[in-house]
């Protein structure tokens, strides 16, 4: 069978990676073709273009880039024209993908869609149009299930990826040492991550007050994680002027194997930090046009996966006024110094991992529920 997947951020492609790998169990001869990125081209896919060309973050960037976002679109309709798949897997990126979905399932393509995209927070009128494109929506949330039933469309609950994801790191021991300097009595520092986040825009918006924070905490070392689709060359000009801040690239698991304590933006990397027990504070910081936008449309009480999936307060939120140098330092040494804050998190951890396990394996249910629509 031909399968042709379109995922649109690192992410996406992390998932799509396994996703395509028990695809490939089940299918030994299975054709795929991709949007998406190194790791989905590592797993046997033809790559026809990477997500770090196709992700815009915020409402003024996607209004600024609106014409190559559009002639994206063209090309990938006239892509699925020629490569005729017998199924569309659609991989979150709701902003492309649903248009595409939209597109396709008029001229008799099937359509799955692996991992809903987020439209209990906001677009709830996007229900419709999911109803009546997708063929089958695969949840990765435990909630998403019976928030679809509202509106009499039921899906799929598969388990979240990231507990296999994670799972496999812990048992491989990810946690090789990390070129760390030492203090004056040869001593290795503690270590802080930084997850600013994978696109330029945001990392520009968070980072440079997290390495403010850095400034003031010379007894610690920093360490930013750097998203896998940017240069090294864009982060040096950043942290040159600190004297305790590195980076890491492609060993993010590994650094969160070693860290004490963590801020990071909003996100998925919000939920790996609490699923490898790290203590975090979120941080989030947007363009001020898309932000006041942003603030009078989404729907929900956190922006932050951990609190969002446990429905309460679990890890501190700071966002926008409020993640300025002097709160994100007063939070982050609360998690690395109040007992009492550090034990309560770590037990929510606990309970937030049981409850995202109890889904099983999401790569290989996904798999399984797309090859039978496949054939």
């Amino acid at each position: 069978m031909k399968y042709y997947l379109i995922a649109g951020e690192a992410s996406g492609d992390l998932h799509g990676s396994n996703l395509i790998r028990e695809i490939k169990l089940r299918d030994p001869e299975a054709e795929i073709r991709c949007w998406g990125g190194d790791k989905m081209e590592a797993a046997g896919a033809t790559l026809v273009k990477n997500y770090k060309d196709l992700a815009f973050m915020g409402f003024a960037e996607v209004l600024m880039n609106l014409r190559t976002i559009l002639g994206n679109m063209h090309f990938c309709k006239h892509d699925i024209t020629q490569y005729k798949p017998d199924i569309i897997v659609m991989i979150d990126f709701p902003g492309f993908n649903l248009p595409i979905a939209k597109w396709a399932k008029p001229l008799g393509y099937k359509i799955a869609w692996y991992i809903s995209p987020q439209v209990w927070a906001w677009k709830e009128k996007r229900v419709k149009d999911i109803k009546a494109t997708v063929d089958k929506m695969l949840c990765i949330l435990p909630f998403e299930k019976d928030w679809f039933k509202k509106f009499d469309y039921e899906v799929e609950y598969v388990g979240h990826p990231l507990i296999e994801v994670i799972s496999e790191a812990k048992r491989k021991n990810a946690t090789a040492q990390l070129n760390i300097v030492q203090d004056g009595n040869g001593n290795f520092k503690k270590i802080i991550a930084l997850l600013p986040g994978s696109r330029k825009q945001e990392i520009l918006k968070k980072l440079p007050v997290m390495l403010e924070v850095a400034a003031r905490m010379p007894d610690y070392h920093f360490v930013v994680a750097q998203a896998p689709g940017q240069e090294d060359a864009f982060y040096e000009p950043l942290l040159q002027p600190y004297q305790n801040v590195s980076s890491v690239k492609n060993a993010t698991y590994e650094l969160l194997a070693q860290s004490t304590a963590a801020l990071v933006t909003s996100g998925t990397a919000t939920l790996e930090t609490a699923l490898f027990g790290v203590p975090e504070v979120v941080v989030y910081k947007a363009n001020a046009i898309s932000y006041q936008i942003a603030k009078r449309i989404i729907k929900i009480k956190y922006i932050s996966l951990v609190n969002l999936i446990m429905d309460k307060l679990v890890v501190k939120e700071l966002i926008q006024h409020d993640m300025k140098p002097d709160t994100v330092y007063e939070e982050l040494i609360k998690i690395l110094t109040n007992q009492t804050t550090i034990k309560n998190m770590k037990k929510d951890y606990e309970a937030l991992w049981n409850l995202l396990a109890a889904g099983g394996n999401a790569s290989a249910k996904a798999a399984a529920l797309i090859v039978g629509m496949a054939f």
